[in-house]
């Protein structure tokens, strides 16, 4: 069974409850599969990168086969605005919808999710037929300043993965949801010096385990979501935090994915 996210932003538990941590985040118009059920908490996995968590029943809404079928073989469309708005048919209501946001079966402004169909106020893309790498700067750049979150994938709360994921995702390439996963992708590059605009930084802790990941923009920079979204130096020991005047993650590894 799968269901559609009709709401802004639905956040995804580590269990079925309220007070377990949130791993993720669905956006409006990501569908997911339904894997199991317990006491009104509804156990996911996102279609696009098979993240799995909880999400309270309440915010689910179910599709047919024959929707979701149809929604897969049309092209996709993201919100292109930090935030746009899109007016519920059904009842009339506004909801906000953050940059990166999906709508399926897009035609004249009009998004259908099945039971629901909303009116799109805002700006809008096509997601690029091929990999658009040319454009990783300018996406990355988009979400400069937002807070960082655990489990955030929207520019109000990022996490490090999930910025890269997003700005990844914006231009084509769809990646896993955590840095110990990204990691596994691409081609090594050995040296700081032959690196280019959006290639991968992965960092680890103590223990020799990915605990962070960003991208590159050249001249020895990174972005990246650590407190928020931001640029900082970096070379071959790590990234070098100027305002600290010391360095706060220690470089494993560059991949580059094209």
């Amino acid at each position: 069974m799968k269901g559609i996210i009709c709401k802004s932003i639905v956040p995804v538990w580590s269990e079925p409850s309220w007070r377990s941590e949130m791993v993720t985040q669905l956006l409006f118009g990501e569908s997911y599969e339904i894997m199991d059920e317990k006491d009104g908490w509804l156990l996911v996995s996102g279609t696009a990168d098979h993240y799995e968590g909880w999400i309270n029943g309440g915010m689910s809404s179910l599709i047919d086969t024959s929707y979701y079928e149809k929604m897969i073989s049309k092209d996709a469309f993201k919100v292109d605005e930090i935030v746009a708005k899109a007016t519920n048919l059904k009842d009339n209501t506004t909801i906000h919808l953050v940059k990166g946001s999906l709508l399926p079966l897009l035609n004249e402004g009009i998004v259908d999710l099945g039971s629901n169909t909303f009116q799109f106020h805002g700006s809008y893309s096509a997601f690029p037929k091929q990999p658009d790498i040319s454009k990783l700067e300018s996406e990355a750049l988009s979400y400069l300043n937002a807070p960082y979150l655990w489990g955030g994938r929207s520019p109000f709360g990022i996490d490090c993965s999930g910025f890269v994921q997003m700005v990844y995702r914006n231009c084509g390439i769809n990646l896993p949801r955590d840095a110990r996963q990204q990691v596994e992708l691409g081609d090594i590059i050995s040296f700081i010096s032959e690196t280019v605009k959006g290639d991968l930084a992965f960092f680890e802790n103590t223990a020799g385990t990915i605990i962070h990941v960003g991208i590159l923009l050249g001249d020895n920079k990174i972005i990246h979501a650590s407190g928020s979204v931001r640029i900082d130096a970096i070379d071959h020991q790590g990234i070098f935090n100027r305002e600290l005047g010391k360095y706060t993650h220690q470089l494993r590894i560059i991949k580059r994915l094209s």
